[in-house]
């Protein structure tokens, strides 16, 4: 069975950086989507970003300049380097992986790690 575990969230404070983790198992990235999605209390999941199995980026435009994703194939994980962080990047991370970006909210989701920043 697919399995992802993300890690590397915390507490920081506002302008402070994170990196987050997400190893794949039972899955091989670089043939697939993955993304990072986030939810705050009360709010829907909403996308971060993500890489297609192409190595091709997207980004919500509240984090353009400020995050990037990208893979390590030798080691089957994708990354979520965080930096300028805002308040109100508080939330759940998700990581999410799919055959391709279309279906990627119908793919397999990991457990998720708290981000939270604090003023």
């Amino acid at each position: 069975q697919v399995q992802l575990v993300e890690s590397g969230g915390g507490l920081v404070q506002a302008g402070g950086s994170l990196r987050l983790s997400c190893v794949g198992s039972r899955i091989i990235f670089n043939k697939n989507a993955v993304g990072w999605y986030r939810q705050a209390p009360g709010k829907q999941r909403d996308l971060v970003a993500t890489i297609t199995g192409g190595g091709n980026t997207n980004y919500a435009d509240s984090v353009k300049g400020r995050f990037t994703i990208s893979r390590d194939d030798a080691k089957n994980t994708v990354y979520l380097q965080m930096t300028s962080l805002k308040l109100e990047d508080t939330a759940v991370y998700y990581c999410v992986t799919a055959p391709n970006l279309a279906t990627i909210r119908q793919g397999y989701w990991g457990q998720g790690t708290q981000v939270t920043v604090s003023s």
